[in-house]
């Protein structure tokens, strides 16, 4: 019976040692959690490990992981990130981070010491997590709840970018409806405004016109770039955005997730109304955007 039982320890230690140092799928674990949606810890983290040294992008899956490589001298570390909504916009963050070349040391020693890989993993993650924070501190997202945008006349140009590179846009393409506006003597009626008319939301690009409101005329002068439309009002659930318009993006998501929490059934076509002039410089917290979402039809 003794030996019966040392054999069923034996063979449940082995598949232990097996699972540790061939199975386990990463060498160090990271979480925390975060007051913020799943979309939005997501986007900043695309952009902060494209400003890390060594940094390769590898792949992702909608809102459920992120996976890249970071090159430290002669090694190279593999960080599997996982995102999962606890409740309205508290994310949980959990990294799995693998030593692709010394994966069976990290192994061996973790147990007994606290590896330069170990040192290397948490500094990393903590570099994130303050830049995520930070990040945050300079921006402001204030659920409104359900409103109806405005109908408006208006000139617009066409734009395709990415959702990062969408301010950027934005400053290339005002000065050419502004100037058109003000040389051919066309009487604008409100503040500038994008309407999204495709979010591609596994690469981040989107297709968006930029639009002017004006005054319609019976005789609007012709543009090689400008076209005219009327934008019909939307019944849409409403976000107040303060912050630069680079990241103004990051309401989308606290749309979403609201719209998930009430059961609302949504367009993701986001509409961005700009109050503030960025050229005009200023504290960005008190730049202002009105974010909508329409409601599916």
């Amino acid at each position: 019976m003794i030996k019966k039982i040392l054999i069923i320890i034996f063979i449940f230690f082995m598949a232990i040692l097996v699972w540790y140092f061939f199975i386990k799928p990463q060498d160090y674990i990271a979480t925390f959690k975060i007051n913020t949606p799943t979309g939005t810890v997501v986007q900043t983290l695309k952009t902060w490990q494209t400003s890390q040294d060594g940094s390769q992008f590898i792949a992702q899956r909608s809102f459920d992981f992120f996976e890249h490589q970071l090159a430290f001298n002669d090694s190279i570390f593999n960080y599997h990130w996982e995102f999962e909504k606890l409740q309205d916009t508290i994310t949980k963050v959990q990294v799995n981070i693998t030593d692709i070349n010394n994966s069976f040391k990290q192994r061996v020693l973790a147990p007994f010491a606290d590896t330069d890989f170990e040192k290397r993993s948490k500094r990393t993650v903590m570099n994130f997590y303050d830049h995520l924070v930070e990040h945050l501190e300079n921006i402001k997202v204030t659920y409104k709840g359900v409103d109806t945008t405005k109908s408006t006349y208006c000139a617009y140009i066409p734009i395709t970018s990415t959702q990062y590179e969408k301010a950027s846009k934005m400053m290339k393409y005002y000065p050419t409806l502004d100037h058109f506006a003000l040389n051919k003597r066309i009487k604008t009626t409100g503040s500038p405004f994008i309407e999204i008319v495709d979010w591609n939301q596994k690469n981040d690009s989107i297709s968006f016109n930029f639009c002017y409101p004006i005054k319609k005329t019976d005789s609007l002068p012709k543009h090689d770039l400008i076209k005219y439309k009327q934008y019909i009002g939307k019944e849409a659930i409403h976000a107040t955005y303060n912050g630069n318009y680079i990241t103004s993006d990051r309401a989308w998501y606290v749309l979403l997730e609201m719209a998930k929490t009430k059961g609302l059934a949504i367009e993701e076509k986001p509409i961005e109304v700009f109050l503030t002039n960025p050229n005009m410089g200023g504290v960005e917290l008190d730049w202002i955007a009105e974010i909508y979402m329409p409601l599916a039809e």
